[in-house]
């Protein structure tokens, strides 16, 4: 499958797309190949080395990392995990540098006049977005650099389809149709709301399959850097779907009490401080109307998972910007969703397949969300 084109969708040259190819097979690789004798190597010698050493196995995930940090191979697959992300980064950033004046003049004229935008330029950007280029993409969600700038969304458009190896769809925009389909179709079959919000919404990627599920519905979209929902904007428009974005924090948005019947999230619940998270929870519970819906998609907690898995999973918190990964995962978000003025009994943790298959050495498995689902 090859990715969609529109109009915002930056093109690559033979050796652009060669570079974006190796990227693909390292990653690959490294999942396939290298990722499998992390577990051997602990199982074989580190946790030996570390019992030795402490008389006891190590007790928790922290512990198991600081076991595995000592040995070569570790090592060895944490360098090559992360020149594997800079070079998803830089092989996407170069067609994008190439074409950055293009493109922000593509965005400047693809107005079909279906959606809306509404930038904040007084929008004052959290520490933990302005301090982080997320995922170590350069610029994060909000680097601009030119009048106009759509280039970090072009990059993250280009970067996920590379990244997921097509597998999230031509339109990238998988997770929210395994929401569509595979929790509010199933499970609600209903429920037809009238406005919906996709809080984080990047370039728009995940909020597209509400237009077509709900198309009587006004679909918003928010997000903290201007250049991402700028870049949205332009290709919602040139994709002939209308969304209105703007310039906001989730944690405290400027729409009415009771505003919206659903509200969705795609894999932003951990690139937020679990304070900003509290916060955008119970603002979630301010906009709901009567019956509303929240839906926030991210990934499984630790409950349950054996800390040599936790360590493996873990390694985004320290090694790919994503500080919030592992305490996101250790948090109680069915509490933390009644503290912030949920129903007891109103609010619970789904699970839904997507379309992506993911594999570690031999083993492939169907892509999971989980889901804290929410009624208002």
């Amino acid at each position: 499958m090859s990715q969609q084109r529109h109009e915002l969708l930056p093109t690559e040259t033979h050796d652009e797309l060669a570079r974006e190819s190796f990227v693909q097979a390292l990653k690959s690789h490294i999942a396939t190949r290298v990722s499998p004798g992390v577990r051997e190597i602990y199982d074989h010698r580190v946790r030996d080395r570390w019992v030795s050493e402490h008389g006891a196995e190590p007790a928790d995930r922290h512990e198991v990392r600081e076991a595995l940090s000592a040995d070569t191979y570790y090592r060895l697959w944490s360098s090559v995990r992360r020149s594997s992300q800079h070079l998803l980064w830089s092989s996407v950033g170069d067609a994008v540098t190439r074409q950055a004046d293009d493109l922000a003049a593509r965005a400047r004229v693809a107005d079909a006049g279906l959606g809306t935008l509404r930038l904040d330029p007084d929008l004052e950007i959290p520490w933990y977005n302005a301090e982080v280029d997320i995922h170590a993409m350069p610029g994060g969600y909000r680097g601009e650099y030119m009048a106009g700038d759509v280039s970090v969304g072009a990059v993250y458009d280009r970067g996920v389809y590379v990244y997921a190896m097509g597998q999230m769809g031509a339109l990238n925009d998988d997770y929210g149709h395994s929401i569509c389909q595979n929790l509010l179709a199933a499970s609600y079959p209903e429920f037809t709301p009238r406005r919906i919000l996709d809080m984080g919404c990047t370039v728009g990627n995940s909020t597209l399959p509400y237009v077509d599920a709900f198309p009587d519905a006004e679909v918003h979209g928010i997000d903290l850097g201007a250049p991402v929902v700028r870049y949205a904007h332009a290709r919602a428009e040139s994709l002939g779907r209308a969304v209105h974005f703007s310039q906001q924090n989730a944690e405290c948005t400027d729409f009415p009490d009771g505003h919206f019947d659903l509200i969705v999230s795609h894999i932003v619940l951990h690139e937020m401080s679990p304070a900003a998270l509290r916060r955008t929870l119970a603002e979630c519970r301010r906009l709901l109307a009567a019956g509303g819906l929240m839906v926030h998609a991210d990934f499984a907690g630790y409950a349950g998972v054996d800390p040599v898995t936790q360590a493996m999973i873990d390694w985004d918190t320290y090694n790919n910007h994503e500080p919030f990964w592992g305490p996101m995962r250790d948090m109680d978000l069915v509490a933390d969703a009644v503290s912030a003025g949920f129903d007891d009994g109103a609010v619970s943790i789904e699970t839904v397949l997507t379309g992506r298959v993911l594999q570690t050495g031999k083993q492939q498995r169907a892509g999971q969300l989980t889901l804290l689902v929410g009624q208002a």
